[in-house]
């Protein structure tokens, strides 16, 4: 059987039979292959009639007119053939998106099943007294940390400002220890020298003296 007898002819398909989208989507596709097929033998006869015309020319032309009028006759079939593809290539995508959105659908359906056989055992009231224990059973938690870590004997009735003038108390006397401690120490005294102190020569004190005698008679 034919390809076109395979697709349009008295196939032996049993009656009330709906194909799946895969069926339906993949004769689809034979159908197309088959078309296109029969379109490329359809430019070949339209070009080999086109050749025959312009042989025969007027030199023979009922031979030409022939040729030229099969010609005609196979564009008619090739405008035909060209339609026909579009409407099946627009069918064919038309269930592939189809199926594509069937499967998304079937997908969020089961995920929305899966997610209410999740929830089935939870109650939202259950759920808040739940957290409102883990926040009590917190609460509970830092208070035994912060006993445990609170220093043993060590009471919170101690009055700050007696331990302040206690320990103004132990700085004043700490001061006056240090007073009397420098009172007792010696006073070091300045270290003698050592460079030797220049002398004056004995004839240059005997001209001083004389200089002052004179200076005394001169005032008198």
């Amino acid at each position: 059987m034919s390809g076109f007898g395979k697709f349009f002819g008295k196939g032996k398909q049993s009656k009330g039979k709906t194909p799946s989208p895969q069926e339906a989507i993949q004769k689809l596709r034979e159908t197309e292959e088959i078309m296109v097929k029969k379109q490329e033998f359809l430019e070949q006869k339209i070009q080999q009639e086109l050749t025959t015309a312009k042989k025969h020319g007027t030199k023979n032309k009922k031979a030409a007119l022939a040729a030229l009028k099969r010609k005609k006759r196979y564009e008619q079939q090739l405008a035909q053939i060209d339609g026909t593809l579009s409407t099946i290539e627009f069918q064919r995508e038309a269930l592939e998106n189809a199926t594509t959105n069937t499967e998304v659908l079937k997908t969020m359906s089961d995920a929305a099943k899966a997610m209410k056989a999740a929830h089935q055992n939870m109650d939202i009231n259950k759920v808040d007294d739940l957290m409102a224990e883990i926040n009590e059973q917190q609460e509970i938690a830092q208070e035994i940390s912060d006993a445990i870590s609170k220093p043993v004997g060590f009471g919170d009735d101690v009055d700050e400002d007696e331990l302040l003038a206690e320990l103004e108390e132990m700085e004043q006397e700490e001061l006056e220890r240090d007073l009397l401690k420098v009172e007792d120490e010696p006073v070091p005294l300045p270290s003698i020298p050592k460079t030797k102190v220049p002398t004056v020569p004995a004839h240059k004190v005997e001209d001083e003296d004389e200089d002052m005698k004179e200076l005394a008679a001169w005032a008198s």
